[in-house]
């Protein structure tokens, strides 16, 4: 069987299909530069170099800190209505059952709150509104070092 194809294609207009994307995707309005912030937890994990699998507390604990990131922090209540959340909230948010992961990271960033606090702290919803929002981070991000070191 024999079959001819036509192997001859019309010759266009590049420039056509330039104006044409132009129109359907116009270039962004730049957008100021973000201020430089200080290194996550997890850009220090990778700057270390080695391929580092997180272990399910160490998870939990960082999506819990990227949610506060994201929605914001509260103090005095567990869901602020505008989304905010406080630390044992978050940590529910993250973890989505309050299974072992969730009571695992629980205990790891209490005990970081009385390393860092003192050990008059009963709970994480106590210590979470007796201080402010960097405190409260420092303790988070030391509790997710500590994970990542101890590889749960």
């Amino acid at each position: 069987m024999n079959t001819h194809t036509e192997t001859q294609f019309t010759p266009i207009d590049p420039d056509l299909y330039a104006k044409a994307f132009q129109l359907l995707d116009p270039a962004p309005e730049p957008v100021a530069p973000a201020a430089p912030s200080a290194p996550s937890p997890v850009s220090l994990i990778l700057a270390a170099g080695r391929l580092h699998q997180a272990g399910p507390v160490e998870e939990t604990l960082t999506d819990a800190l990227t949610f506060l990131d994201t929605h914001g922090w509260a103090k005095g209540r567990l869901i602020h209505p505008e989304g905010a959340r406080c630390s044992i909230g978050a940590l529910r948010a993250a973890a989505g059952a309050r299974n072992s992961a969730y009571r695992d990271a629980g205990k790891l960033l209490l005990d970081e709150a009385r390393r860092q606090h003192g050990k008059q702290w009963k709970a994480i919803p106590a210590w979470n509104d007796s201080h402010t929002g960097p405190q409260v981070r420092s303790v988070w991000e030391a509790a997710i070092q500590r994970a990542h070191q101890a590889n749960i």
